[in-house]
């Protein structure tokens, strides 16, 4: 694999989205694009809610993408567009870049990028630049559209500036950068939309960051349905909440073991510290925590803090107002997440003769515990994976940060057809509004490869 994103020469005569880009950038600045850059989405099959506690997730770029336009000048300004006409333009000074977190526009996801590669190259001024934006990652679908955003402003201004980085640095400054924003993610919406490869999924470990492919059976395919429900994650709390819980959940059960817990901010960091299972890490959780919720009060008191320090050190700015943390039943998701991520994959590398069923039950094991013990689904979601699985799935689950977005399934091949009408018939024709959605909701993915630049031959 490069260890730099390609640049790749395209001839605009056959690639028709690239033709219409390019004649929308010069109808919105009168002049030509220097050059194009793209960040695909994602699909993750299995692994949901575990990369921020330092585990190993699995996903694959999808086709749908992020694509840009762009020039470059020293008019010392940053100028903004997007082809869908509900994202306004934005105009910026190249310093005077601000990112409102209290309201998460589009262009201040692209400023995220912006922003993370000028800072992690320490660039005291940046090039001029005019952008024009066009996507075709549903918004809010849970495709991971912002991350692929971010990761586009972050190629853009890379090559803008002349300062060539690999996928990895690229991956990993832009998984930090979205915390701008005031997602606290765990980086593998980034790392896939840059490590993709046409042809594979990719196991993506963290510490240090790497991908390896994942071969996918053959005789099954991958289905995606959006469950019609949007949910923005920097415009709730729900998110970060869960990032707080898993937090406040790794110092309990580090305190528990007589371990120095303050420095412990991932699950995943407290089983290396120990040294043990998944399996023994559940047994832990079993031991130590309650399945009641735990409060504030509980909490500081068996830390030995004081509420300020936990609103300080430990919550973020959008949980402040929590009183209530489900601490046994988000330890519970995390551990038994990983492990079945890793189950999937063994799977997948031994090919044994029922893999398309064993992958099947390893996802729907995962939604009933996103349902029940994560609670990021929501009734929608849970009804499309009901609907899926009646259509003739193996395995059906949500998938991206879940509270709305999409579901994944795997079919077997010969039940294709069949699935994708009865999925149709039962949950897009009977409700207008999803009826109206269901071109772009419902639709066969394969995997993708990462993201490019590219320049017109």
């Amino acid at each position: 694999m490069a260890t730099v994103p390609p640049k790749i020469k395209v001839l605009f005569s056959g690639h028709e989205r690239l033709q219409k880009l390019k004649e929308a950038f010069r109808g919105k600045y009168g002049q030509m694009p220097l050059f194009f850059a793209c960040a695909p989405g994602r699909v993750n099959l299995i692994g949901e809610h575990i990369d921020y506690c330092g585990y190993a997730v699995l996903p694959m770029a999808i086709e749908q993408n992020i694509l840009a336009a762009v020039s470059v000048s020293d008019s010392k300004t940053i100028q903004l567009a997007n082809t869908e006409p509900k994202y306004k333009d934005f105009t910026v000074s190249v310093d005077g870049i601000f990112i409102d977190r209290e309201n998460p526009q589009w262009h201040y996801y692209f400023l995220c990028g912006v922003r993370g590669i000028q800072e992690h190259l320490s660039l005291s001024s940046l090039a001029g630049m005019c952008c024009m934006v066009d996507g075709t990652i549903p918004a809010s679908s849970g495709l991971s559209s912002s991350s692929a955003l971010v990761c586009c402003a972050g190629l853009v201004t890379m090559e803008a500036n002349q300062k060539p980085l690999s996928k990895v640095t690229l991956a990993e400054t832009c998984a930090k950068c979205e915390r701008y924003i005031g997602t606290e993610g765990g980086g593998m919406d980034q790392s896939i939309s840059f490590l993709a490869e046409e042809g594979t999924a990719k196991l993506i470990e963290f510490n240090p960051l790497r991908a390896t492919d994942v071969r996918l059976p053959d005789g099954a395919v991958f289905v995606i349905a959006n469950c019609c429900v949007e949910m923005n994650k920097a415009a709730s709390s729900h998110f970060n909440m869960r990032v707080v819980e898993c937090r406040i959940a790794t110092k309990m059960l580090a305190k528990a073991r007589g371990l120095d817990w303050s420095h412990l901010l991932k699950l995943g960091d407290l089983q290396k510290e120990l040294q043990v299972s998944l399996e023994q890490m559940l047994e832990l959780v079993e031991e130590v925590l309650h399945p009641e919720p735990y409060s504030r009060d509980e909490i500081c008191k068996t830390l030995g803090i004081s509420t300020e320090q936990l609103c300080e050190d430990i919550l973020s700015a959008n949980t402040q107002h929590a009183t209530d943390f489900k601490l046994y039943q988000r330890a519970r998701h995390v551990y038994g997440e990983a492990a079945r991520v890793l189950q999937f994959k063994a799977v997948c590398d031994s090919s044994p003769a029922n893999a398309v069923t064993q992958l099947g039950d390893l996802m729907n094991r995962s939604h009933a515990s996103c349902r029940d013990l994560y609670e990021c689904s929501c009734p929608e979601l849970d009804q499309l994976v009901d609907t899926c699985l009646q259509a003739g799935a193996v395995g059906s689950r949500l998938t991206g940060a879940g509270w709305g977005g999409c579901t994944v399934s795997m079919v077997p091949g010969e039940r294709l057809d069949s699935f994708l009408q009865t999925v149709r018939e039962h949950y897009y024709v009977p409700d207008a509004r999803r009826s109206a959605l269901e071109k772009q909701s419902l639709f066969v993915t394969r995997p993708g490869g990462g993201a490019a630049i590219f320049i017109e031959e």
